[in-house]
């Protein structure tokens, strides 16, 4: 059975709860074939001292987005993802406003996953690149 957008969305939503993913306020806004876009705010929670964004909160946004888009394409009652390297690439700063990671596929295998996270403002400016690897293991080994 193949859920709507909308009830993965409040799926990956509400699997946020009492996470890391709720104390940056990331939600879940877009999914498509091959992707999945979450937005954060850029806030004081998630400055550094001079008051930017915070580059660890930025790689956190994207390792959630990546790995979120790996769970969806798995089957969950079999295996569990988990991510092994994230990289992250910082181009520009950040103040205020939104800050949004868009996950897609390089490399979609049956035990492991690549994928290209790309963080842009509210104005479509690119703000980091990031590259996440992942894996999928059996739950009953």
């Amino acid at each position: 059975m193949q859920l709507s957008k909308e009830a993965v969305l409040e799926k990956a939503n509400k699997a946020c709860k009492n996470t890391l993913m709720e104390t940056l306020n990331i939600e879940v806004v877009d999914f498509g074939a091959d992707f999945l876009v979450a937005k954060m705010p850029v806030n004081s929670r998630v400055h550094q001292p001079d008051g930017l964004l915070h580059g660890g909160a930025t790689a956190a946004l994207a390792e959630s987005v990546g790995s979120f888009v790996s769970h969806i394409f798995i089957d969950t009652d079999k295996f569990f993802v988990r991510g092994l390297e994230i990289t992250a690439n910082h181009l520009k700063s950040v103040r205020d406003g939104f800050v949004y990671a868009k996950a897609t596929f390089l490399h979609k295998g049956r035990t492991t996953q690549l994928l290209d996270i790309r963080v842009t403002d509210d104005a479509d400016n690119l703000i980091s690149i990031c590259k996440l690897s992942t894996i999928s293991l059996p739950k009953n080994k």
